[in-house]
């Protein structure tokens, strides 16, 4: 592949690096649910690049806490393919599955803040999705009871958590009571994605969080539980999202085909000129993975990546 050369790389140009910075932590988190595609690897590159940039440190978490979910072998091929495209990770890979204890003790530690409920996902889409808070004073429900675990939002949360500061978006609305009570532990006893990710986030020494647009949504849930935890909470910033359409994106529901490794340096081309850093010639043309990731690490500008498609 030749990658556009665009009029704004001219080959004279060397852009500064980031000022040194020993505590960023960044981290790409897949689930396994399927192996890599282009949609994922403008998310992975991105989180790397702001990392390497920052001349900081990048992490790879899997989030595999979903055993319905999971497909056999997924997470490895995940692993080869971040291999494969160069993107290596500073640190072992942290496995959700492993972290139960962790998620659990968090979960003890929010006791003042939750409560059981046996709301069926049928009432929740007859509210329109946001729940109601209707089993919050309940005192019929006994643990012989299959129920999940909701976190109570405090009202001043809900003033306090109205926005969140983008590197990408800006200032943006992320009301709390978009969805009402959240679930951190399902009817099946597997504990949510919100919980586990607010969790390692702290135990990771996350500060920055690098993801696409479509978890845009969690980011204020994720704040919460951090706040309630009492712990820090990382910088966040939403990556644009490869879309199939107008109305779908890029996933493995939509039938995303899986990375080609083969491809591996016009995959990470398509990659950059998604997210608005097109390398000039000869970078473009050199097949060479690790001197295209150099450039792109060099010239990595936030401002430059458009969140509107």
């Amino acid at each position: 592949m030749i990658c556009p050369s665009p009029s704004f790389y001219p080959m004279a140009d060397i852009a500064k690096p980031y000022s040194p910075s020993k505590s960023y932590r960044g981290r790409f988190a897949p689930s396994p649910t399927g192996e890599l595609h282009q949609g994922s690897l403008v998310a992975a590159l991105a989180s790397f690049l702001d990392a390497k940039a920052h001349q900081g440190t990048w992490l790879v978490r899997m989030e595999d806490l979903d055993p319905p979910r999971e497909q056999a072998g997924a997470a490895a091929a995940i692993l080869t393919a971040l291999e494969a495209h160069h993107l290596y990770w500073d640190e072992p890979v942290l496995f959700q599955s492993q972290r139960l204890n962790a998620y659990a003790d968090a979960l003890a530690r929010l006791t003042h803040l939750t409560y059981q409920c046996t709301c069926t996902r049928q009432r929740i889409s007859d509210l329109g999705g946001i729940y109601d808070g209707h089993c919050r004073q309940r005192k019929d429900i006994d643990t012989a009871q299959v129920s999940a675990t909701r976190v109570y939002i405090e009202p001043t949360s809900l003033v306090q958590l109205n926005t969140v500061d983008d590197i990408f978006l800006g200032n943006k609305a992320n009301p709390l009571d978009n969805s009402g009570d959240f679930i951190i532990r399902r009817k099946d006893g597997l504990f949510a994605y919100q919980l586990a990710v607010a969790v390692d986030d702290n135990y990771q020494g996350i500060t920055h969080v690098i993801r696409g647009a479509d978890l845009f949504d969690s980011t204020n849930r994720q704040r919460y539980l951090l706040h309630s935890l009492g712990y820090d909470e990382p910088l966040y910033g939403h990556t644009p999202l490869v879309m199939l359409d107008r109305e779908n994106k890029l996933s493995k529901q939509t039938g995303a085909k899986p990375l080609d490794n083969h491809c591996a340096f016009d995959n990470l081309c398509h990659a950059l000129v998604f997210l608005n850093h097109a390398p000039p010639e000869p970078i473009s043309t050199s097949s060479d993975i690790d001197t295209l990731l150099d450039w792109a690490i060099r010239h990595w500008q936030r401002a430059r990546v458009i969140t509107t498609r």
